[in-house]
C-alpha cells in the first residue's frame, strides 16, 4: 500500500509515517518512481509505534524496543523491560518534579491572595 493509504488505515498523518522511517522505525520499499510501498503489517506496526509514544517512550528508546517485537527471544525481552521500566522510573520523576513545582506555585498563589486581601482591608478604612 502506499504512503496515504497507510496514514489513513493507521489513522496518522503522512508526516508521522515519514518521520518513523527517518528514525528506523518503520521500513518501506520504493517504486521505481520513488514512491514508498508498505506492507499490511505496516498498519500494526504503526498503530504499535503511535501507543508506544503514547506511553512516553522516546524515538530512541523505540528503536530499542523494537528487536522484542521483531525478533523476540529471552534477551530482547528482557532488554525491553528493563527498558521500560528505566522509562517509567523517569517519568515517574519527572511528575514528581512537576507536583513540586505545582506545590510551589499554589504557595505563591496563597501568599498572594493574602497579600491582596491586606490591601483591600487596608484601604477600606
Amino acid at each position: 500500500m502506499r504512503i496515504g493509504e497507510l496514514a489513513r488505515r493507521a489513522g496518522v498523518s503522512v508526516r508521522s509515517l515519514r518521520y518513523y522511517e527517518e528514525q528506523g522505525l518503520l521500513v518501506s520499499e520504493r517504486s521505481g518512481s520513488g514512491q514508498r510501498h508498505y506492507p499490511e503489517a505496516a498498519v500494526d506496526r504503526v498503530i504499535l509505534l503511535q501507543r508506544l509514544y503514547a506511553g512516553g517512550l522516546s524515538s530512541r528508546t523505540i528503536g530499542e524496543v523494537l528487536p522484542c517485537v521483531d525478533r523476540p527471544s529471552a534477551d530482547t525481552s528482557e532488554s525491553a523491560f528493563e527498558m521500560m521500566v528505566s522509562e517509567r522510573d523517569r517519568l515517574s520523576a519527572h511528575i514528581e518534579g512537576l507536583l513540586q513545582t505545582r506545590d510551589m506555585l499554589d504557595e505563591l498563589i496563597a501568599t498572594n491572595r493574602r497579600h491582596n486581601a491586606t490591601l483591600r482591608s487596608g484601604s477600606a478604612g
